[in-house]
Parts: structure tokens; C-alpha cells; sequence
């Protein structure tokens, strides 16, 4: 059985001439355990060499990868970026004789939750006069082949913040729109397909976490605002949220330990200029109300709203921000919407990704502190 074992390896340098600490809105911190099985099972009639692409969590400073070791009977399996977001990947490939193709990837992450609407960091924001944004943040201001930011969606944007200026605000205003008029369907495959145009042109403002919160996305890049998805996972139970539901923000056994295997959830984030990304997540609070079955103007509903705007806890991890892209390699299927599930084909026919009793993954997650 072939084996990679990695582990993430944290250096500092001190510097005597300086004692200057920048401001950290992350604040409590949840270590996890983080298991992976796959036992891929081809489909009917197909046949050939088997190709698996895992999302893995990206590092940053509100999370990080402590370790990741991975294990199976593949042919070949590496680690890789090489996409237009950097997505990281887990490439994993059986040869078309394989009988079986298994493969057990054990991550050990750390999060932290992202507070700074809670710390009152942005409590007195005010925007440069000559906002200019790098490189990397204007990717996020562009259209994508789900993400349009023309026509209807302009239209609703404009008439959402109106005559407002200011991006904190717009970006609260979008929020509070999408709070009041936007509702979970349980019935949507997945995530959701997270197609605004088709959302806001149909009526039907209806949906998972992709198509909600790509709607805040949409609307915040045709407001001027830079804004993405970032797809991930649940890794458990929600400490501060489970009081407003014990089910909607995730869960867990009396020992901590939580089946996330129809655990992804997407979440979003827009930039302010002179500050950074801020979190955001108006889809857990539709998820919230179906749950619970709440009105938009119960004070959970609202409490719920007030603190999914410039927070997020952190009982999840992000794998990346990519949207209508190309998968390294490259496989039949090109460009993918998302990269929030596995992806795999056996002889270039694809899974379905959205099943994991018939792809087959199981993932188990377990909070170690």
C-alpha cells in the first residue's frame, strides 16, 4: 500500500528593533481530526482508468492544515495547485485494471472563528478616497459563467443600495436583502448550481448555501464590491450558533464526533479597501429559519443575520475560492462550476459527486479540542 505522509512545519523570526502587532479579529480556536475513506465504484457499463480530484483545505490565517497523510492501492497520487484560484488538490489515479480503488486521506486542521464584526473592528470604517485593489482582489470584482454581474443583476444591485456609497454598507444592505427575501429549498441537488442570473431572472429566489450566497456575491461585484464563494466543509457543532438551532450550523455525538459526508457548505466573503476580507453568510440564516421555522422578523432570525454579517465560527473549513474553472490534470468534464465535493471519473464518465453512498466516500469528522 503506498503511503504520503506531510506535515505542515511553522518557523518564526524575531526582530529586536520592533514590537508592532497587527490587529487579530480571529479569536476562539477548534483543532479537528479530519478522515477521508473512498472505495470509488465505477458506473454501469463504464470502464478504464479511474481519475479522483479531492478539494483539500487551503492555509491562511484562520486556518491551517496541521498534517495530512494519505493512503490507498492507487497508481499515483500527488498534491497540486496548478489551476487558475490555486485550488488545492489531491490527485489520485487507479489503473484500468484495478479491481478496487481505495484510498483513506487523514487531515489533522486547526480553525479559528473570524470575529471582527464582534471585536467592533469595523465599527468606524470609512473607505479611502482613492480606492485602488491589488492584483489578486480585482479577480474577484469580474464575471463568471454563474457569477454575471450585468443586466438583471445589475439592475437588482442598484436598486438595493441605491444612492449608498459606502462598501460596508452596500455590502449590508445586499445582506439584509437577501435575509428578507431569499428562502432554503431542501429539495436542490447539492449546494445548489448558483446560477444568479437564472435566480433573479426566474423569480424563483429559492435555494442551498451556493445559490444564496452567490447571489450576495453577484450582487456585491455589480455593486463595485470585490466578493467570492469559498466552498468547504462542516466539521462539526456550532458552540455559539447551536442555540439558536441545534441541526442548522452542524452537530455532533456527545464525543465530538460528526459523519460530514453531506457536510459541504459554501460560505462568502466581499473586500474593503484599508481593511481586508470580511465574512459573511446569508445562507445559513435561510438554513436557520427553515430549520427552526422562524420569520424573517423573529429576534433569532434577526440576532442570527446580525451575526452572520462580518463573522463566521469556525466548526468549518474552506477548500478554496474557485469558480468555473479547469481541474490539473484536466478531465472530461471542463470547465466544473465548483470545486466544494470530490470529483471522479472512470473512463472519462463522471460520478455523481453529490452521492456519496454511491461515488463511495465517507468522511468523519472529530473535534480533538
Amino acid at each position: 500500500m503506498k503511503h504520503l505522509i506531510a506535515t505542515a512545519v511553522l518557523s518564526c523570526s524575531a526582530m529586536a528593533y520592533a514590537n508592532t502587532s497587527l490587529p487579530n479579529y480571529n479569536t476562539d480556536s477548534h483543532l479537528y481530526e479530519f478522515t477521508q475513506t473512498y472505495d470509488l465504484i465505477a458506473p454501469k457499463g463504464s470502464q478504464g482508468q479511474a481519475n479522483l480530484w479531492v478539494p483539500l483545505p487551503f492555509n491562511g490565517e484562520y486556518q491551517q492544515v496541521k498534517s495530512l497523510h494519505f493512503e490507498g492501492n492507487y497508481l499515483d497520487a500527488y498534491v497540486t495547485e496548478n489551476n487558475k484560484y490555486g485550488a488545492k488538490t489531491l490527485f489520485v489515479t487507479w489503473d484500468k485494471e484495478a479491481q478496487k480503488r481505495d484510498l483513506k486521506v487523514t487531515m489533522v486542521i486547526e480553525t479559528k472563528d473570524r470575529e471582527p464584526m464582534v471585536k467592533g473592528a469595523l465599527e468606524h470604517y470609512t473607505p479611502p478616497k482613492d480606492i485602488q485593489y491589488s492584483v489578486d482582489v480585482q479577480e474577484y470584482l469580474k464575471p463568471t459563467q454563474h457569477i454575471k454581474i450585468d443586466g438583471i443583476v445589475k439592475q437588482f444591485a442598484d436598486k438595493i443600495v441605491g444612492s449608498e456609497t459606502n462598501p460596508l454598507k452596500k455590502a449590508e444592505l445586499i445582506h439584509q436583502w437577501i435575509v428578507a427575501n431569499m428562502e432554503r429549498d431542501n429539495s436542490v441537488l447539492g449546494c445548489g448550481d448558483g446560477d444568479v442570473e437564472k435566480i433573479l431572472t426566474t423569480g424563483v429566489l429559492k435555494g442551498k448555501c451556493t445559490d444564496i450566497n452567490s447571489v450576495f456575491v453577484a450582487l456585491a461585484r455589480a455593486a463595485g464590491i470585490p466578493a467570492r464563494e469559498i466552498f468547504g466543509i462542516r466539521l462539526g457543532a456550532a458552540e455559539k450558533m447551536g442555540k439558536y438551532s441545534k441541526g442548522a450550523f452542524g452537530s455532533a455525538d456527545e464525543h465530538g464526533v460528526a459523519n460530514v459526508s453531506g457536510g459541504q457548505h459554501c460560505r462568502a466573503e466581499f473586500y474593503l479597501a484599508g481593511f481586508g476580507w470580511v465574512p459573511v453568510d446569508s445562507a445559513d440564516v435561510a438554513k436557520m429559519r427553515l430549520a427552526e421555522k422562524k420569520a424573517v422578523e423573529d429576534k433569532d432570525t434577526q440576532a442570527v443575520a446580525k451575526y452572520l454579517f462580518g463573522n463566521w465560527e469556525a466548526n468549518w473549513v474552506g477548500f478554496n475560492h474557485a469558480r468555473d474553472f479547469e481541474l490539473y490534470p484536466q478531465p472530461e468534464l471542463a470547465p466544473i462550476n465548483n470545486f466544494g465535493y470530490p470529483y471522479a471519473e472512470v473512463g472519462g464518465d463522471p460520478l455523481d459527486s453529490f452521492d456519496p453512498k454511491t461515488f463511495k466516500y465517507d468522511y468523519v469528522s472529530k473535534k480533538l479540542q
